[in-house]
């Protein structure tokens, strides 16, 4: 049918879906009461009120329930950072600045035309609480992510000089948002056992994971904003220039385990003439694809958890359109349909291998084993779980070249299975590189004790899962 769908059709449609793809959350952008439908919510008004455009707080509430009676969890996007202007808001609310600050260097953000919480009043630090706790206790939603964190650190955020006001010591940090950030999250911690925090913060703002006790921000997750920048610009390139941007993709593991990272593919990557996630790729529609396949195995397989944006799964060609729906009808195509079809099974393995997820945070849970071909574009590493877990190894190859004989280190003797190839025909792909299973000689490579010769597909992903040792 025409419209948009309420909680009720949500609940119906998007909750089966989002299963049966095998996530494991869905997070919404702010579902808050929000005056201008463009904004897709992050310009909220009503902290309290679930947003009157899908139906009724009992209707989300409802919609809440049917996301856990499937497995799923509900993350909300929250917005204590700003807020509109609009007259029947809070700017100005009795005649003064009631909840805002007064001066503009410090109360008004010129990027968005809105105003700015004075969270250095209790009375305004506390009703941001309220709200925080309000859609944790009231709608059993699993966790908040904050949107415009780095906006909230610093009293210099986007502004020239002598367009902001010191804090006491004279710094340029914003010593009333870190100690509301920090009552939050450790209110939030005590309250609600179990919910997560996560921030969207573009800087290098030391411990934002890290507990309150040890003088972090709390949250329970960090946006990593340099992995996503990093990556989808290596991506972009021609395949014959990757060679000298190798460190685009390298870089991110120098700093994986600073923070407890979520790697973000949002919104914000596939609007404002950005294009969609596959436009992004360089070359045919051929090599579009598969570049598109090998960077969402790279995603999956990376240190951190995972977020896509909807629609990509869909190998959507144009860019996000908020006023539209999402084109469906690409799945009657296989080469589409192929890209979901990855997606499900990234998903089941991911769930699957405790190497994959467990030591997401842990430098013990990732070793290089070829960092530094450039000349051939190919990445190597190992994800290892807990002791007794069978560990993974992944090879990228992010050239159009198949590579044949290509001798990789394992981390142990005997024998591999290939558990993902994502040029695989399943996937839409050529079929190319790798399957079935590996025999790891006992010829040492790269620093480890077993090698095997590999072919990798061209712009493929494999996924290769130890199934022990082989007696001879």
């Amino acid at each position: 049918g025409g419209g948009t769908l309420d909680w009720r059709g949500l609940a119906e449609q998007l909750v089966p879906y989002v299963a049966g793809m095998g996530f494991t959350h869905v997070e919404l952008m702010p579902i808050m009461e929000h005056p201008f439908g463009g904004s897709w919510g992050y310009q909220p008004l009503g902290q309290f009120a679930p947003s009157a455009r899908y139906g009724s707080p009992a209707d989300f509430a409802g919609f809440v329930d049917a996301c856990h009676r499937a497995g799923v969890g509900v993350i909300l996007d929250w917005v204590p950072a700003h807020f509109p202007t609009d007259a029947h808001g809070l700017a100005r609310f009795d005649g003064t600045p009631l909840y805002e600050h007064g001066d503009p260097r410090e109360g008004f953000h010129q990027d968005w035309n809105t105003a700015i919480y004075n969270l250095g009043r209790r009375e305004v630090s506390g009703f941001m609480l309220a709200s925080a706790l309000w859609w944790l206790e009231a709608f059993h939603v699993d966790g908040l992510r904050v949107d415009a964190v780095a906006s909230m650190l610093y009293r210099d955020y986007s502004r020239k000089h002598g367009e902001w006001v010191p804090n006491v010591h004279g710094g340029r940090e914003n010593l009333e948002s870190v100690a509301f950030l920090r009552q939050m999250n450790a209110v939030v911690a005590e309250r609600c056992p179990g919910a997560i925090t996560v921030a969207e913060e573009s800087t290098s703002w030391p411990g934002v994971s890290a507990p309150v006790a040890d003088g972090g921000l709390g949250f329970s997750y960090k946006w990593n904003m340099g992995w996503m920048h990093d990556s989808l610009q290596y991506v972009e390139r021609d395949p014959a220039y990757r060679g000298w941007h190798h460190d685009e993709l390298t870089f991110s593991l120098v700093y994986a385990f600073s923070e407890r990272f979520v790697l973000p593919i949002s919104h914000d990557e596939v609007v404002h003439g950005k294009g969609s996630l596959l436009g992004k790729m360089p070359g045919d529609a051929w090599r579009k694809l598969a570049t598109l396949r090998a960077y969402l195995a790279f995603l999956w397989t990376h240190p951190g958890k995972k977020l896509l944006f909807m629609g990509c799964e869909l190998a959507q060609p144009t860019e996000w359109n908020h006023d539209g729906e999402l084109p469906w009808h690409l799945l009657d195509s296989p080469e589409h349909a192929g890209v979901q079809a990855l997606v499900r099974a990234l998903n089941e393995l991911y769930a699957a291998e405790p190497a994959l997820h467990a030591g997401d945070a842990d430098p013990a849970g990732f070793a290089w084993i070829v960092g530094d071909d450039r000349a051939n574009s190919v990445f190597v590493w190992s994800r290892h779980g807990r002791a007794g877990d069978p560990p993974v190894v992944v090879a990228l190859n992010m050239t159009p070249e198949p590579r044949h004989g290509y001798r990789i280190g394992l981390p142990a003797a005997g024998r591999w299975n290939v558990a993902l190839n994502s040029d695989a025909a399943t996937f839409g792909g050529s079929g190319a590189g790798q399957v079935g299973e590996v025999v790891a000689e006992p010829t040492p490579s790269h620093g480890l004790p077993a090698s095997a010769a590999l072919a990798l597909p061209p712009l493929g992903c494999l996924v290769l899962r130890h199934q022990g040792t082989t007696v001879s």
